[in-house]
Formats: structure tokens, C-alpha cells, sequence
């Protein structure tokens, strides 16, 4: 297991400004790790690692590739990288396939699909040389069953799904394990009201009734107790949903 002189292992975690990335990259600081955040949004993340030890703040969009080249190359003064967390994504739109926004399906590709495809290949000799490396890729419940007004996003994340599971194959006897978490309802901050463009009374829609929808801290909490497994043990999948969610298309509602 690499570490530095410190004995401190380094964890890179995307979409770390808020939701499921903020939480994740607490976690793992809690846990021991020291975190690179990434994200666009270069004052969250900053804010975020100010309160976390041995943390820092790295401005980054994950669908420019160049610039993932160049963050990759930033990670040569660590001893080891060891843990990459693909968490940045997202959904736009829940329109039926019919009338689906082609430029809406192809923003979540880039950066549900092609943006962990960036940060994996710009990653994984780093996570390999470390001699115990993790790669892990948030995709979802919806790149595991279809659902109405979900074609676009959940196609992105079943490439996501996909990626996880073929790399899983290839690298079959390196020392890097391929973690897939798959969170199903979570009611973050963001999430649901990015979806639909700031339109908040939709967003409520999505949760009404629900007594207790995940939390970014649940999936959070989730992520770090795979991520802290002994390095012999891979959690190839983890489905996460709500006590009151028993599938993607049924989920009890109060009221």
C-alpha cells in the first residue's frame, strides 16, 4: 500500500463543489486520505478544502480533455495517486426520446461518459504504479433499467455502467480494483433542479411523499466503506436506494 512519507494516500474526486462529490471528498478526508478536489466551480472547492486537512482545490472541467491531461501531470509531486472518484455528472431535461433535446443528450455524454473515459486514461498509470489503486464511477440506477422521460441520461449512464465493467475485464491482474456504485433517489441540492433548469416546483415533484430519499452523506458514506475495503477485496457493484425506492419506476409516496 504506497503512501507518502506520512502515511498519507492521495484521492482525486471529480464534481467535488457540492452534492455526492462534496460529501465524498469529507468522507475520505475523514477517513485518512488526503483529497484533490476538482470541479468547475474553482470557489467551492477551495472553500470546501479550506475545512478539510491535507486538501486541495484544483479548477477542472472533465470533458476538456487537455486540461484533464494537464491536471494529470500537476499529481507528479505526490508519491502515489491511489483513488480516483468519477463523480461528476448529471442529467438535463426529462423529455421523451421523441422530442429530447439532441444538444442536452450530447452535454451529459460528454461529461457522464466521456469525462470519466478523460480522467480514467489520464489517471490510471499514476493508480497502477501506486502498486493498490481504486477507480470508482458513480453512474446510477438508471444505467441499469430504463425508465420513461429518462432516455437521455439514462443512456449516458449506462456507459458509464459500462465503462466500469469492461475496465473491470481489462485489468483483471493489475493492481487496480474497478468499484461501480449506483446510487438510486438522492436529494442533493442541485441535482433535480439543474435537471429541469431552475424550475424548483419540479424538482420538489421528484421527492413529494418520499419520507426519506437518500442523502449525498448516505451515498457518501457508501463510497468510502468500498473505497477502504482491504486492497484483495473489490466491491464490483453497489446498488444504493432508498428504503421507500424498489425500483426506478416504483417508490412509495405518502401523499
Amino acid at each position: 500500500m504506497t503512501a507518502d512519507s506520512a502515511g498519507i494516500r492521495t484521492a482525486v474526486v471529480t464534481g467535488a463543489s457540492s452534492g455526492i462529490g462534496a460529501a465524498t471528498a469529507r468522507a475520505l478526508a475523514s477517513a485518512g486520505y488526503r483529497v484533490v478536489l476538482t470541479a468547475r466551480r474553482k470557489d467551492r472547492i477551495e472553500a470546501l478544502a479550506d475545512t478539510l486537512p491535507h486538501a486541495e482545490a484544483y479548477a477542472l472541467d472533465v470533458t476538456d480533455r487537455a486540461a484533464v491531461d494537464a491536471f494529470a501531470r500537476s499529481l507528479d509531486r505526490f508519491p502515489s495517486v491511489d483513488v480516483l472518484v468519477n463523480n461528476a455528472g448529471g442529467a438535463l431535461g426529462a423529455e421523451p426520446v421523441a422530442t429530447g433535446d439532441p444538444a442536452d443528450w450530447r452535454a451529459m455524454y460528454e461529461v457522464n461518459v466521456l469525462g470519466v473515459l478523460h480522467m480514467t486514461q489520464a489517471l490510471l498509470p499514476a493508480l497502477t504504479a501506486s502498486g493498490d489503486g481504486t477507480v470508482v464511477v458513480l453512474s446510477s440506477t438508471a444505467g441499469h433499467a430504463t425508465y420513461e422521460g429518462g432516455g437521455g441520461y439514462v443512456a449516458a449512464k449506462h456507459g458509464a455502467h459500462v465503462i466500469a465493467e469492461t475496465l473491470r475485464l481489462e485489468l483483471c491482474g493489475e493492481p487496480v480494483r474497478v468499484i461501480e456504485v449506483a446510487p438510486g433517489m438522492v436529494r442533493t441540492e442541485e441535482f433535480a433542479t439543474t435537471r429541469f433548469r431552475g424550475d424548483s416546483d419540479k424538482a420538489a415533484k421528484v421527492y413529494a411523499g418520499v419520507e426519506a430519499p437518500l442523502t449525498a452523506e448516505d451515498v457518501a458514506d457508501t463510497v468510502a466503506w468500498a473505497i477502504t475495503r482491504p486492497p484483495h477485496v473489490n466491491i464490483d457493484l453497489l446498488v444504493v436506494r432508498p428504503r421507500a425506492q424498489a425500483s426506478n419506476t416504483k417508490v412509495h409516496r405518502s401523499s
